[in-house]
Parts: structure tokens; C-alpha cells; sequence
């Protein structure tokens, strides 16, 4: 298949034809002048020529080299302010040469081409007449007389006027290109810019990520055994062995617990719980939890209980609630002061929700500020990845009155569970239909635990 000829191409070419139809047609005036030599010509007249010559070949090759440079990027573009100058001197010694020889007449049809393309449309039209006028004067001087015919003025100029009208295509195709050649320097700068600002944002969205999965579990861990270290020391102070013992050994299942966790983080980036179902996961959060606070001497329980039947659930809506429980029985162990908590995960027909209530001090929810210290950080965190998955935290508390945190996952409607057992809490509207609000239901739970505990 025929591959078109780029405009880049095309001007390459353009060139190319040009610088070797300045060199033949200079070539072939040279080699006319050497063979007038022989044919007795004045000797110092055909050294001058060819000086001459040799002279104008070596200023345009060296102004054709420099320009050739600055076009590939290897010198700089200031050079070509001296481009004038070079076109004048290539013009004065081919008007020298054209007056002394005849031959070098026809040399100007290149440099026809160089005027529009190097300066300004009036200057190059006026210097095109001006070359046409030196072609006319040496056909003159070297015809004998009365053998000046007309064709011999006519002929330059119609080479002139074809010249300019090709040279102004030749322009106006160069400036076509350096505008797409601008066009594609911006396409290319945008782009880069668009792949920095999208791997930035990558950078940040896992950094995110990584400090919301360090923060919700080895950060709780090393919580963890912070305060139950702390309570063994107690304990030492005490003489207590067997009580010191039984705390190393909760700081030792912890630590363990916290080293597969980091290990999974170094492999894939996972947590190991999340290999189990959900209910197993969030029981084994509880498990832990409670123990923690027995070997902290808090007197903690934590309850764990599932309502409902649950639909199939993505790994990260079951990270999610993993996330939650454990950031939220952190908090509870490190700082409500309660007795009792309880984790609910519920399946409803339109929701997945998980609930944790505690019977400890509470806070005062409006006065919390974000700190990177302080434990709405969690809070911060767990909304924002909540959020990203169509989900929505709630946090109730009042101060000496508990606390309730809920995490509600809206199902779409081909993923809902199936109809929820009896075991389900329902609300019945005073015409007897089933509800199944789990928003209200779950409310009801929440108050129902905090009235009892």
C-alpha cells in the first residue's frame, strides 16, 4: 500500500532539491568557464571567476549548514539572525559572477527560492527584481551586439515569477509545519503533565489506603500491647507471676497477629483475615478484642451476633466492615471506659449493616477535630472508605451515655439477600405490613443495647 508523503517530508525534499541545483548549476558554470580556458580565454579573468566561485560555494554551503543544525535542535536558533547578511553576501558574489561570466546567469534560479522564505514579502519581491535585472544586464554585456533578443528577458523573469510563487508554497507549507510541530510540543507537554498528575494521584490514593490499613490494624495492634504491656509491668510490681505470664503471652499472640499482617502487607497488600468469611473475621476481631482487655485488667466484653441472611459481598465491602469493627473496638478498648460492647452484622433486603455500641463514657461528637493524632483520624479514614464504596458511617454518642457506630452498605436490587428470617428485626407499619426498614431497625438495636448493657 502506497504510504503518503509527510509534510515534513516534503519540505526535506524541497530543500535537498534545492542546495543541488544551486551546487550543479554552479558545477556546470564552473566547468564552462574552465573549458573557455582552453579555448584561449584571458587566464586571469578564468582564475578570478573560479575564485569567485569557489568562494560562493563555500559561503552558501557554510550559511546552508548552520541553518541545517538549528533545524535538528544541535546549534542555537540565535545563529540565524545572521542570516541576512549571508544572503546578501551570497548575492554580491553572484552578481559578480553573473556580470563577469555569463554562465553563472542561471545560478540565480535557486537563490529565487531563498528570498521569500528568508525575508519579508516586500524586500524579497523587491530583491527578485532586482537579480532579474542583473540576468537581463549580463545577457547583455556578454551577447554580441544587436544578438539581444527579447526571449532573453522574458525567459529570467518568467523563472522569477515561477520561482516566488513556488518559494510562497514552499512558506506557507513551513509554517504549517512548525505550527504542528507546536501543536504536538503542547499534545506532548499535556500529556506528560496529565501522566505526572494521574501518578501523583495514585501515589496519594495509596498512600491513603496504605494509612487507612495501617492505622485500622498494626497501629491498634501496637495499641494493644502498649496497654496491656503496661498492665504487666503492673502486675510485676506486684509480684504477680502468673498474672505477668499470661500478659507476655496476649502481647506475644498480638505481635504475632500484627507480623502476618505486615508480612501480608509486604506480599500483596491483603489482610489474612479476610481469607475467612466475614462473620468468622468479625468474630475473631471480637475475640481478640476481649482479650486484650482482660489482659489489661479492663474488664471488657465483647459480644458478637449475626441477624439475617447475608448476600455475597466483594473483598473490599468485606474489608470495610472488618476495617470498621476493629477501628471502632480499638477505640472502645483504648479509651470508652466500657463495660460491654456489641457487634451486630445484620443483612437486610435493601443493606448490609454492622453496628458497635458501647455502654462506656461517650464524647460529644460536634467538639471531635481532625488531628493526626487523635482517634478521629480512624473516624476520618473509615468515612472516607465507606464512602468510595456507596456506603455511610454513622456515629452516635453522648457524653457518660455510650457510643454507636454503624456502617450501612445499600445493596442493589439483584444482590439483595433473600427474604430475612424471623430473627430479623422488622418494623410493622399499624396496617400490619412488613416494613424491613434497616435503618429503623437498626436504630431500635442500637437503643435496645444501650438500655440493657
Amino acid at each position: 500500500m502506497r504510504q503518503e508523503l509527510s509534510t515534513p517530508a516534503l519540505l526535506r525534499i524541497m530543500r535537498v532539491t534545492l542546495h543541488v541545483s544551486f551546487a550543479a548549476l554552479l558545477g556546470l558554470a564552473c566547468l564552462r568557464t574552465v573549458m573557455q580556458r582552453s579555448a584561449g580565454a584571458d587566464d586571469l579573468l578564468v582564475t578570478a571567476t573560479l575564485v569567485l566561485a569557489a568562494l560562493l560555494a563555500a559561503t552558501y554551503v557554510l550559511g546552508t549548514t548552520v541553518e541545517n543544525r538549528v533545524a535538528r535542535g544541535r546549534a542555537n536558533p540565535g545563529r540565524l539572525r545572521w542570516t541576512p547578511m549571508w544572503l546578501a553576501a551570497v548575492t554580491v558574489l553572484w552578481a559578480c559572477l553573473a556580470l563577469m561570466s555569463r554562465d553563472f546567469a542561471w545560478v540565480v534560479f535557486p537563490l529565487f527560492f531563498l528570498y521569500p522564505v528568508l525575508l519579508p514579502t516586500a524586500v524579497a519581491l523587491a530583491s527578485i527584481v532586482l537579480l532579474t535585472g542583473v540576468v537581463v544586464l549580463s545577457q547583455v554585456l556578454h551577447v554580441p551586439a544587436g544578438a539581444f533578443t527579447a526571449p532573453m528577458a522574458v525567459g529570467p523573469s518568467i523563472g522569477a515569477v515561477v520561482a516566488a510563487l513556488v518559494s510562497y508554497g514552499y512558506r506557507a507549507l513551513y509554517r504549517d509545519a512548525r505550527r504542528h510541530r507546536r501543536v504536538i510540543r503542547q499534545l506532548e507537554s499535556t500529556r506528560a503533565e496529565l501522566a505526572r498528575q494521574e501518578r501523583e494521584a495514585g501515589t496519594m490514593t495509596e498512600r491513603e489506603r496504605l494509612s487507612r490499613e495501617i492505622h485500622d490494624t498494626l497501629a491498634q495492634g501496637l495499641t494493644s500491647i502498649v496497654l496491656v504491656s503496661r498492665a504487666a509491668q503492673q502486675a510485676l510490681s506486684r509480684q504477680e507471676v502468673d498474672v505477668v505470664a499470661a500478659r507476655l503471652a496476649t502481647i506475644e499472640d498480638t505481635a504475632a497477629a500484627n507480623l502476618a499482617e505486615a508480612r501480608r502487607f509486604v506480599r500483596d497488600l491483603a489482610s489474612p483475615a479476610l481469607e475467612e468469611s466475614l462473620p468468622a473475621a468479625l468474630a475473631e476481631v471480637c475475640r481478640r478484642t476481649e482479650a486484650g482487655a482482660r489482659a489489661a485488667d479492663s474488664g471488657l466484653s465483647c459480644e458478637f451476633s449475626v441477624q439475617g441472611a447475608l448476600p455475597d459481598l466483594t473483598g473490599p465491602q468485606r474489608t470495610l466492615f472488618v476495617r470498621a469493627a476493629q477501628s471502632t473496638l480499638a477505640n472502645v478498648l483504648s479509651h470508652a471506659r466500657a463495660s460491654r460492647v456489641v457487634v451486630t452484622l445484620a443483612g437486610w433486603e435493601d443493606a448490609v449493616t454492622l453496628d458497635v455500641v458501647d455502654d462506656g463514657v461517650g464524647f460529644d461528637p460536634r467538639g471531635v477535630t481532625r488531628h493526626e493524632d487523635d482517634d478521629s483520624y480512624g473516624i476520618s479514614h473509615l468515612r472516607r472508605r465507606a464512602a468510595e464504596l456507596g456506603a455511610e458511617l454513622t456515629v452516635e454518642s453522648e457524653p457518660r451515655n455510650g457510643t454507636a457506630v454503624s456502617v450501612r452498605l445499600p445493596l442493589p436490587r439483584h444482590a439483595a439477600a433473600p427474604p430475612a428470617p424471623d430473627d430479623v428485626a422488622r418494623v410493622t407499619d399499624p396496617g400490619g405490613r412488613a416494613a424491613a426498614s434497616s435503618a429503623t431497625a437498626a436504630a431500635h438495636h442500637r437503643s435496645d443495647v444501650r438500655g440493657t448493657a
